[in-house]
C-alpha cells in the first residue's frame, strides 16, 4: 500500500536526542483543510456562515475528522542521519509505502 502525504510539521526532540518528529497530512486531508475559511476566531474555533455547515461541521467534529485540531495527522520519528538524509522541510510531497514482510516459515 502506497499513500501520499504533506509534511505539515518538523519538530525536534524535547529531550535533547537526536531525532526529529515528523508530522504528516493526507493530500486529501490537507486540500479540506485549506479549502475551509477560516474562522476569525483562530483555528480551535469553527466558523459557520448556515445551520447546514454547522451540521456538518459537528458530524465531521463527532466522527474523528477534526483536521487542524489533531486529528488525521500521521507522525514519524526520524534519526537526524535519516532526516538530513531526506532533506525535508514543511510542504514537500511524501509517499509511504507499507509492505507486509514475507514469512518464510521458521
Amino acid at each position: 500500500m502506497k499513500k501520499e502525504y504533506i509534511v505539515v510539521r518538523i519538530e525536534g526532540s524535547t529531550d535533547g536526542a537526536p531525532y526529529v518528529v515528523v508530522s504528516l497530512s493526507s493530500s486529501k486531508e490537507f486540500k479540506e483543510q485549506n479549502s475551509t475559511p477560516m474562522s476569525p476566531f483562530g483555528s480551535g474555533v469553527m466558523g459557520f456562515t448556515n445551520m447546514d455547515d454547522m451540521i456538518k461541521g459537528l458530524n465531521k467534529m463527532m466522527a474523528g475528522g477534526m483536521g487542524a485540531m489533531g486529528g488525521g495527522i500521521t507522525s514519524i520519528k526520524l534519526d537526524m542521519h535519516e532526516y538530513k538524509e531526506l532533506n525535508l522541510s514543511v510542504g514537500d510531497k511524501v509517499y509511504l509505502e507499507i509492505t507486509r514482510a514475507e514469512s518464510l516459515g521458521i
